[in-house]
């Protein structure tokens, strides 16, 4: 019976979404799960339980106020047309072709996903991909496959929960997928052109968009090196964005807006304080309360702050809490179901079932990951409800866990950009309205992901068979 009880949770909580019930049903429905298998099978004193939440209060802070500073900066920012403005000054400077596309595909879109995620990358790339002259359904794909870099989106709070479900470092994390992710960098980046491109040009176009993808992964692992994990992602787009726009200058382009420069300010702000911060708390050897004020946490709203100076901010703040209530109590619950799960035993009792599988596992758990990304949209979501089990069918399997958990970690970020909920986003942006059309963006995006993760997951397989024998 314990291995009804052990794998209720996940299961309830799998068929929940399967047929269509919300993300907040489906967790709570996870939680009670949970709550029944401690009950009948894995008995935990209450006091445990206890502690251990009050454990993991801090993270979960962490991670809901990095939520409501990424929607309150994308809010606040959408009302007063920074968003658009930005939008149309760098459409004048992106020039045409492979270029341009890849420019969003690996510049623009993370660029915007990482510091303020949400899919809020979605909305300033796909009216960029409009301006190309290209079909809605191509649109739609592409603009989703700018979500490549999900790890580090809103600076990253998916992956911090991924981090701490599994006990491994938040930084070694984020190296790990970082070079992972030239797997989805590369494979983007082809097929954002394959989409884009005339024959004639395919490639010559193809190559530019495996060296965008190399140089992404590479600018993305560099700055996770030196700046820690948290902007890693917004420097290492950044890095695209410039490059591009060194080798494209436009006399004629029109002048940025007033909107767009306080948003360029507030920009700078949130990333100019994670990383000074982050630098001296280095440097005077702060011990590991002191991090807070590097994190996102703070400088989202700090950022958020600057730029409402001088504007209405009642009806985006307003915008920003509805939107929050609709997030935060479903990541507060998959973290909720990850603890239980994880203080109760149910966790390591299902990874030694799993782990019996043998090295083949390590095939499959990708995709389980993935499968996550793909019904919760979520990366948080994911990381937080199949984290603590994949770590502990890691170390089962006396796998290399951080390398490990990176391969999940890059795979359920990836699948969700296959998710029913960013199609519906990204087919309605980009004006969708056949039915035909949204079936190609479904079934094109859930090929892609599939594929990616699927390489993803022979990458790791094979790593492990030479260097961690």
């Amino acid at each position: 019976m314990q291995i009804f009880w052990s794998a209720l949770p996940i299961v309830s909580t799998v068929l929940a979404l399967l047929i269509g019930l919300r993300s907040l049903y489906a967790a709570s429905i996870g939680v009670g799960a949970a709550c029944a298998a401690m009950f009948f099978s894995f008995t935990v004193a209450p006091n445990v339980v206890i502690s251990s939440i009050a454990q993991w209060f801090p993270l979960l802070s962490e991670v809901l106020l990095i939520l409501g500073g990424g929607l309150f900066l994308s809010s606040i920012m959408k009302h007063a047309g920074a968003q658009a403005d930005l939008a149309h000054w760098i459409e004048s400077k992106s020039g045409q072709g492979a270029g341009a596309v890849l420019m969003i595909v690996h510049g623009i879109t993370p660029f915007a996903e990482s510091l303020t995620g949400f899919g809020i990358g979605v909305t300033v790339g796909i009216p960029l991909l409009a301006h190309l002259k290209l079909p809605p359904k191509q649109v739609g794909v592409i603009g989703l496959l700018g979500l490549c870099a999900v790890p580090w989106g809103s600076m990253g709070p998916g992956s911090l929960i991924a981090a701490k479900m599994s006990n491994v470092s938040f930084y070694g994390l984020g190296t790990h997928s970082a070079v992972i992710s030239f797997i989805p960098f590369v494979l983007t980046g082809i097929a954002a052109v394959l989409l884009s491109t005339p024959s004639q040009g395919r490639k010559h176009a193809i190559s530019q968009a495996i060296v965008s993808g190399l140089m992404l992964t590479m600018a993305i692992a560099g700055f996770n090196l030196v700046f820690g994990t948290s902007a890693a992602g917004a420097l290492g787009s950044l890095t695209i964005i410039l490059s591009r726009l060194i080798r494209v200058r436009k006399s004629t382009s029109p002048p940025l807006g007033r909107a767009g420069r306080r948003g360029l300010e507030s920009y700078g702000i949130l990333l100019g304080g994670v990383l000074v911060v982050e630098i001296i708390l280095s440097v005077v050897g702060a011990n590991e309360n002191w991090r807070y004020l590097a994190s996102p946490a703070l400088w989202l709203f700090v950022a958020s702050l600057w730029f409402s100076i001088g504007r209405p901010v009642r009806k985006p703040a307003r915008a920003a809490w509805h939107a929050w209530l609709q997030v935060a109590p479903v990541t507060a619950l998959f973290i909720m179901l990850g603890v239980l799960m994880a203080v109760s035993g149910m966790a390591t009792f299902l990874a030694q079932i799993l782990s019996g599988i043998g090295p083949s596992y390590l095939l499959v758990a990708p995709f389980v990951s993935g499968l996550g990304g793909f019904l919760t949209g979520s990366n948080s979501g994911a990381n937080a409800m199949l984290a603590a089990t994949q770590a502990s069918i890691a170390r089962g399997m006396n796998a290399n866990i951080v390398w490990f958990m990176a391969a999940q970690n890059v795979s359920a970020a990836f699948f969700l950009m296959a998710s029913p909920g960013k199609v519906e986003m990204a087919s309605q942006l980009a004006g969708c309205t056949r039915k035909e059309d949204k079936v190609y963006l479904q079934k094109t995006m859930l090929i892609v992901s599939i594929s990616t993760v699927f390489l993803v997951s022979v990458f790791y397989f094979f790593y492990s068979a030479l260097f961690q024998s």
